[in-house]
């Protein structure tokens, strides 16, 4: 008995499953670019379908993540006499741009231009300054200059002011056009002009606010400094008729735990010093200039700000990086909250808030040390210069004689201080 044929006008299984298998495969083929024929290409269907899945889902969790952030973010909108700048943490923001860089300023000194130094991670520029208690205002550079338009406001203090200075005038010089500003740079006074807003941001060199004998030319050796604690009277002759006013003095009085102060009752000039303890100069120190500034300020026509301490971060073993090399090879911020290292004094500190609260001028404090105090990541360590060139690249393997870890990168935290004064500004 023969094999039974199969029905008339029907094709056997295999055959049929076969044609459809050709088939698919020509469609796939025909659709498919040249890259099908990789070795894994035949399976990227599958996989790209996922990790498209997996984007949409991760998307749509961070837009009901914000979503949620927004709707329980009970902070108020910022009131300087409610808010407690202080009082934060730093937030990590990926999509963070800073409103310059180091290449598209064309005001920035070497030593902080962090990048162009040769500076590659740059996390450092991603962390927000978000206050517990209130809503930080977002910078607006012709905000800014619309509120300091016909105004001058100068910086006076040492080279962290100078940073808070080139920060202020970088934020807002890109929204000038290129015919209606200037620099003008000198030894002690420097200022930026910003012409169709008749405005001028300014930086005068004080590092003791008082007088000292290395204020012109610096004497690198702290123990031959002589401070006249008594005295503001040639600075201060550049600080009339400024408008908004913002000083800071600090880290020039750490040089050592003596200070060679001299003031009126001595007779016999620079020989008639007396050693102070740092804390006690720096006190009278500051009291000649809140005296000054009592005595000179119309409250009516000059807004007085002073920037308190600004933290270094010498000394690693302060953030329990006991293998540390001070600030070097730091990338994140301290999470330690109200961490406060060797780097910022306490008696300083009190200083500032006593002579500032007996004052009888209006004196806002903008207080930046705790929220710097975390920052140990945004130094500009061995990107930076020394003795006026920069880093070779044997000082650079030397970070423990070399890393600067005072000043600050810019773009960084300066302009989170510049933050803070803009949103005082607003309310002025």
């Amino acid at each position: 008995m023969g094999m039974p044929k199969p029905p008339r006008g029907k094709l056997p299984l295999s055959i049929l499953a076969i044609t459809i298998c050709v088939s698919a495969f020509l469609v796939l083929l025909y659709t498919e670019s040249i890259t099908f024929f990789s070795p894994t290409s035949m399976f990227k269907l599958k996989p790209c379908a996922k990790r498209y899945a997996a984007n949409k889902a991760a998307t749509e969790k961070r837009k009901v993540d914000a979503a949620l952030r927004r709707a329980t973010d009970d902070r108020f909108e910022f009131d300087p006499k409610e808010c407690s700048l202080n009082q934060g943490k730093w937030v990590f923001n990926r999509t963070n741009k800073p409103l310059y860089t180091d290449t598209s300023c064309p005001y920035l000194d070497r030593q902080v231009s962090c990048v162009k130094n040769g500076k590659r991670d740059l996390d450092y520029q991603k962390w927000e300054w978000r206050p517990d208690d209130c809503i930080l205002p977002r910078f607006d550079p012709k905000t800014a200059l619309l509120k300091l338009q016909g105004k001058r406001i100068m910086f006076v203090g040492d080279s962290l002011q100078r940073g808070q200075w080139q920060s202020l005038v970088c934020l807002v010089e890109s929204v000038i056009p290129q015919g209606e500003k200037s620099m003008k740079r000198g030894r002690m006074h420097n200022v930026f002009k910003a012409k169709q807003y008749n405005t001028s941001i300014e930086f005068y060199w004080a590092p003791f606010l008082v007088e000292s004998n290395s204020d012109l030319h610096i004497i690198a050796d702290p123990k031959k400094r002589i401070l006249r604690v008594d005295s503001v009277a040639k600075h201060a002759e550049h600080w009339t008729n400024v408008d908004i006013l913002v000083f800071n003095t600090y880290v020039w009085w750490m040089s050592g735990l003596k200070i060679k102060s001299l003031w009126g009752s001595f007779a016999n000039g620079e020989e008639g010093f007396q050693e102070l303890d740092a804390s006690v100069s720096y006190t009278l120190g500051l009291k000649t200039w809140a005296n000054w500034v009592d005595s000179n300020i119309n409250p009516n026509k000059t807004k007085v700000f002073f920037t308190t301490m600004s933290p270094t971060h010498q000394r690693s073993v302060d953030w329990g990086n006991e293998k540390g090399i001070k600030c070097f090879n730091e990338t994140k911020p301290i999470r330690n909250k109200w961490h406060w290292g060797t780097g910022s004094d306490r008696r300083i500190m009190s200083a500032v808030v006593d002579v500032v609260g007996k004052m009888k001028t209006p004196v806002t404090m903008l207080n930046v040390t705790q929220l710097s105090e975390y920052r140990i990541d945004a130094h500009s360590s061995i990107y930076t210069e020394s003795g006026g060139r920069l880093l070779t690249d044997e000082e650079k393997k030397d970070p423990l004689h070399h890393a600067d870890c005072i000043h600050w990168c810019l773009p960084g935290v300066p302009d989170t201080w510049n933050r803070i004064l803009y949103a005082h500004l607003l309310y002025v």
